[in-house]
């Protein structure tokens, strides 16, 4: 079977690279010929609207007295022209490993290019996410797709990222049109299931695991080459929202278990720091960190999953900002919940604890298992 996967544009998100090459490699092993539909980031205004567009912005600028970016389009991509350097280490994993259809647009694709399009995983169904990343906030439903006969339609671990609608009254109406054209729905977490059914009128959603934890530790210690260079420590701090109070935690964590701080990531986000402060390390770098560490403290959703896979303590930070429902339900999945720390400053003491894996592993292979058997479901 040939199949399209839509996700998240890929660029210098660790999480979301690996958990499109993790469904990717999942389904290839099942027999199917896949790819993944790399749409572009860049935004383009067709020339007839621009005329319009501008007028709109200016009057709204002019009116509300509020700074509203008039060639918006012309300095979003010079943006992301810049950010093209942050993705220097990163760019080599992805183009080696994800097998990619560049498209500028979704026009670009036919009716007769798959038998089967894959939307997820990672927060595809975010609205900000979807609309900024993809330009718009009813692809990820498939929506040019709508006139199409043949096609299955299937949505793996999609997120909403969050337990509250972000969707506005008008979108709603519309994704909920388009997902009752899926032959089937899974998403990642159990709050997903309530958002599909209470907004989008589609009440057969399930829950499953993020791709990435469909694979072994050993599928991504054989992406370390083996040259790559060990980690400077033995603390991985993964952090993608820096403060103060997390850094104390650090050294909190640091001192009571008398270990080495180490970071894999740079400050890629921070468009305000030095380019060369901007460029994220390697997947491969990251993916060792997580094969060095003794301990792993982070904020980062996918970090909490490599911490799982590679069966390290860890203590995740709850992210409010980036969606604090994807914490809790995939914690909650495998008994973890006391990981979290909401606040802290009033953290609790077991936080230092060493994690039980023999009970973790237990609930993994139980979802595991779930999760493989709906795949071969949908797609056989």
């Amino acid at each position: 079977m040939k199949i399209g996967i839509l996700t998240l544009p890929l660029h210098t998100n660790y999480g979301g690279i690996l958990q499109a090459y993790a469904l990717q490699t999942v389904l290839e092993r099942m027999g199917h010929n896949v790819e993944v539909i790399d749409k572009s980031r860049y935004h383009f205004l067709p020339f007839y609207k621009k005329p319009f567009a501008y007028a709109y912005r200016f009057l709204k600028k002019l009116i509300l007295r509020r700074h509203y970016r008039i060639c918006f389009e012309k300095d979003y991509n010079k943006c992301l022209d810049r950010d093209i350097v942050t993705q220097v280490y990163t760019r080599p994993f992805i183009e080696k490993h994800v097998h990619l259809r560049h498209i500028e647009k979704f026009s670009e694709i036919k009716e007769h290019d798959y038998d089967t399009i894959v939307v997820g995983s990672d927060q595809i169904w975010r609205a900000v996410y979807a609309r900024s990343m993809l330009q718009s906030v009813t692809a990820p439903y498939l929506d040019f797709t709508k006139k199409w006969k043949n096609l299955k339609r299937v949505s793996y671990a999609a997120s909403f990222g969050t337990d509250t609608w972000e969707y506005s009254d008008k979108d709603t109406k519309k994704c909920r049109k388009f997902i009752q054209k899926f032959d089937a729905v899974s998403v990642r977490e159990k709050n997903g299931i309530k958002l599909c059914d209470e907004f989008l009128n589609f009440k057969r959603a399930v829950h499953v695991l993020d791709p990435t934890l469909l694979l072994d530790r050993s599928d991504y210690e054989s992406l370390i080459p083996s040259n790559q260079k060990k980690s400077k420590g033995n603390l991985l701090c993964y952090i993608m929202d820096d403060s103060t109070e997390k850094r104390k935690l650090i050294d909190d964590i640091a001192k009571t278990k008398r270990l080495t701080p180490f970071s894999v990531n740079s400050k890629v986000d921070d468009r305000n720091a030095p380019l060369e402060d901007r460029i994220q390390p390697s997947v491969e770098q990251w993916i060792q960190g997580f094969k060095d560490a003794d301990f792993v403290v982070t904020d980062s959703f996918h970090a909490c999953v490599f911490s799982i896979i590679f069966r390290k303590t860890f203590v995740v930070v709850g992210n409010i900002g980036r969606g604090l429902s994807r914490f809790q339900s995939f914690l909650e999945m495998f008994g973890l919940e006391s990981r979290l720390v909401l606040n802290v400053e009033k953290c609790e003491a077991n936080i230092f604890d060493s994690i039980d894996y023999d009970d973790v592993y237990k609930r993994l292979d139980k979802y595991k298992n779930e999760s493989i058997s709906f795949l071969k479901k949908w797609l056989s």
